[in-house]
């Protein structure tokens, strides 16, 4: 269980760096390479994190093995450890994971400075839907 807080931990840290860093987002992320370089190291690091964490519960929970990233979120949902419905809409995060690892040359600023750091809430309460559920 120590594992699993350390991980909502470094979440928590990530957190913080792009809530700080997203308030410049509109000025900064076209003009600024260093800039637009932290925001989605960090975004990247914090979507991978997540999914560690699903994939850490779910093994210790000796829950099924899941088939794709966004399948340990349908597994949380489906084992009642997340709210099912936001399970299944906060899988997306695996996709964006993705996206961010692989077509990082193709993301379009107003999509990760609007739309993107509006997400983050939903990330706080993944937190708070596995702390309540796994009492930590």
């Amino acid at each position: 269980m120590e594992l699993i807080r350390q991980k909502i931990a470094k979440v928590k840290e990530y957190m913080t760096y792009i809530e700080d860093l997203g308030k410049d987002c509109d000025k900064k992320f076209t003009i600024d390479p260093v800039y637009r370089g932290a925001l989605l190291y960090y975004l990247y690091l914090m979507a991978d994190t997540c999914i560690v964490l699903a994939e850490m519960v779910i093994k210790k929970r000796d829950l099924r093995h899941p088939q794709s990233y966004s399948d340990a979120f349908d597994i949380l949902g489906d084992y009642e450890i997340l709210d099912k419905e936001f399970a299944y809409s906060f899988a997306k995060i695996a996709g964006f994971r993705n996206f961010l690892a692989h077509d990082y040359e193709k993301i379009d600023a107003q999509k990760i400075c609007q739309a993107i750091l509006r997400k983050l809430p939903d990330v706080k309460i993944f937190l708070q839907q596995l702390q309540k559920t796994l009492n930590i």
